[in-house]
Parts: C-alpha cells; sequence; structure tokens
C-alpha cells in the first residue's frame, strides 16, 4: 500500500487492518442504489409516456414471475410520493396449469395490502388440445391470455393496463418481428388496443432485465415458475435472445443502442410510403404514369 508522507508507518499498518464493510452492509448498499435506479427508470417511462394521469385506475397484471413482482413494487413505491392519485389493483390469471401454487399471489398480495382480483381461464387444456405435440404454445397461449385479461379491464372500468415487459423484451420483439414478420416493430411502451377499448403500458420500458433479476432476488419475490412453456428451448425468442446475450458478451451496450435507435426514427431513411411522401419528394407531380406498362416481360 502506498503510504502518504504524512502518515507514519503504524498509521497506516492500522488503517490495513481496519475491518472491511460487512458484506451485508455492501449487498444493502448495492440493492438501494438497484432500487432507485430502477424507480428512476420507471418514474422517466411514466413521464416520458404520459403512462399514468391523475384519476387513473390501472389493472397490474402480475403472473407471479420476477417482471410483474419487480413491477407492482416500483409502481406501489412510487403511488406513495406521485404527484398525481391513481389506483393500483393487481389481476392474475389462472390459467388451470397442473400443479400452480394458486395460494402464493393471493398471500403475498394480502400481506402487501393490494387489492386484487384472481381471474380462472382454463387456458392450459386449450393449449395442450390445440398446439401439436413439440410445437411452440406462446403464441395462442399469450392470445388467449391477453384476450381474457382484456375483457376484464373493460368490464371493470378500469383505464391503463399495466404489463411488466421490459427494455429486453422490446429489442428482442424488434427482431422477432424483423427476422420472422418482415416489419420494423416492437413492443411500444403505451399502446392503444386494436379495438380502441384498452390503453395497454409498459412501465419497465426503460429497464434492463438483468437489474429486474437482481432486484427481484434482492426482495426474496415468491416466484412462480410457467411450467407450459418454459423449457421450449426451440422458441423463436429464446434463439432471439441468446443472440442478443452473445452480442452483449462481445459489445456491452448495445442492446442500449439498438433500444435508443427505436426512439430515434427516421422515416425518410427507410422505404415505408405510407409513412413518407416518397412521391412528392423534390416537388414531384403525384405520379400518373403507370411505369410497369414500360417494364419489358421476362422470366424469372
Amino acid at each position: 500500500m502506498s503510504v502518504p508522507a504524512s502518515e507514519s508507518r503504524s498509521e497506516a499498518i492500522v488503517h490495513d487492518l481496519r475491518p472491511a464493510r460487512p458484506p451485508d452492509t455492501r449487498a444493502r448498499l448495492e440493492n438501494n442504489k438497484l432500487a432507485k435506479r430502477l424507480r428512476r427508470q420507471v418514474g422517466q417511462a411514466i413521464m416520458d409516456y404520459n403512462m399514468i394521469v391523475d384519476g387513473d385506475r390501472v389493472m397490474v397484471c402480475v403472473s407471479g414471475g420476477k417482471d410483474s413482482y419487480t413491477m407492482l413494487d416500483l409502481l406501489l413505491q412510487l403511488k406513495a410520493k406521485a404527484p398525481v392519485r391513481f389506483e393500483l389493483v393487481a389481476v392474475n390469471l389462472d390459467q388451470k396449469q397442473p400443479g400452480f401454487p394458486a395460494h402464493v399471489l393471493p398471500d403475498y398480495l394480502r400481506a402487501r395490502g393490494v387489492p386484487f382480483h384472481i381471474l380462472e381461464q382454463d387456458t392450459y387444456s386449450v393449449v395442450k388440445r390445440v398446439v401439436p405435440e413439440g410445437k411452440t404454445m406462446c403464441s395462442l397461449c399469450s392470445r388467449l391470455r391477453r384476450g381474457a385479461l382484456y375483457a376484464f379491464a373493460k368490464q371493470q372500468g378500469f383505464t391503463k393496463i399495466a404489463l411488466g415487459h421490459h427494455k429486453d423484451d422490446i429489442v428482442a420483439t424488434f427482431f422477432l418481428n424483423l427476422f420472422h414478420g418482415g416489419k420494423l416493430a416492437a413492443m411500444p411502451p403505451k399502446l392503444l388496443s386494436d379495438d380502441g377499448a384498452n390503453v395497454v403500458i409498459r412501465p419497465l420500458a426503460y429497464c434492463r432485465e438483468r437489474d429486474i433479476a437482481a432486484y427481484a432476488q434482492a426482495r426474496g419475490f415468491p416466484i412462480i415458475p410457467c411450467n407450459l412453456c418454459g423449457s421450449q428451448e426451440q422458441l423463436q425468442r429464446k434463439q432471439v435472445r441468446h443472440m442478443m446475450d452473445a452480442w452483449e458478451r462481445e459489445h456491452p451496450g448495445r442492446t442500449e443502442q439498438i433500444f435508443a435507435a427505436l426512439t430515434n426514427v427516421a422515416p425518410s431513411q427507410l422505404a415505408d410510403r405510407r409513412l413518407f411522401d416518397f412521391a412528392r419528394l423534390g416537388g414531384d407531380a403525384p405520379a400518373t404514369a403507370n411505369w410497369l406498362m414500360a417494364t419489358p416481360e421476362t422470366d424469372v
């Protein structure tokens, strides 16, 4: 150890022998920093996209996974100091998966003093009956789950539906649509449903999954695993996530850059004629000639 000239050798020895900060104290400080970062990111996302306004009744969809637990926990913390008044109600869809511990979420929510509803719908049997063995189940499962939750939100008069998708989910969805859907689309932080009846918000849009996982572990949430499709390694989403993880190892920060690009779109630099009027670019008159008539027919 380098000792300043003003410090005697005995003082340096005493300095070296001072007990290190206890690990639990260090962990507590790190957890506090993590919690502050996540609260700041959620608050920023809510503000940037005007997700929650005064008088909102927010249906917080809680599945029993780390993401939805974290979302609910952070929204409860922000609600206590928010500049607007709003209501939070947790809603879980019991899909009747065999062995599902139905008591875990109600026990947790009662202990936290959170009002909640448990919806029961046997989507498990439907998915198992309809989807062939070995095929991925997520698409049908998510559609059934979304339909049930949307219908309940409309019936109960909720003004917002909060889902626990985070930044990594949004970027992964972008690549899924790019590779398999032929379109540039992701999960927007705020969305109006196709029928115009529900507004969906994603308060964790600015949060990284690794931070959420660390926070969930530190908070000791009673995680309920999904046994329906969690082991399906052939899922396209899992393949995309493996790709993203490899990129992050080789080029840290790449996911952040891709997400930043999703918030900084230049329609004139793409090729979608619905988003940019290429036809009139440069003062050209609207096209009237049929250029296909002048195109020679050739065998491909």
